[in-house]
């Protein structure tokens, strides 16, 4: 019976200190090759699903975009009826250019303000 126990329960007085550590070491290199395995099948899980999830992301935003140019269209077609068509054009542009300009001064002012707060924590750290 004490031939079919491992060598680390084995009581017998054979037993050495290289046995045990090239047990230990066969042990530790098992138990990494399980971890590389579970680890790498993680991955391939994760990456078969990111990609799908890439794809709809990708497909709500281009979604979003056609939607926002059928109601630019929209807004040229009820605008040319008391403008006319060529000066509905150009009120729905300056429009729009109106609305990105305000947007892009937002992000301005954000981005100073979390620029501002990442030098203060820099300056902050000896």
């Amino acid at each position: 019976m004490a031939d079919e126990l491992p060598p680390l329960l084995n009581d017998d007085a054979t037993r050495s200190l290289a046995d045990d550590m090239r047990q230990l070491v066969e042990d530790g290199r098992t138990l990494v090759e399980a971890e590389i395995a579970y680890q790498s099948s993680r991955a391939k899980m994760l990456g078969g699903r990111f990609g799908g999830i890439i794809g709809m992301g990708a497909l709500a935003l281009a979604l979003v975009f056609f939607a926002l140019m059928a109601l630019t269209c929209g807004l040229v077609l009820a605008l040319a009826g008391p403008l006319g068509p060529w000066l509905a054009t150009v009120a729905v542009t300056l429009g729009l250019l109106a609305l990105a300009g305000l947007f892009a001064l937002t992000a301005r002012q954000r981005w100073k303000r979390l620029a501002a707060l990442l030098a203060d924590e820099k300056d902050a750290k000896p």
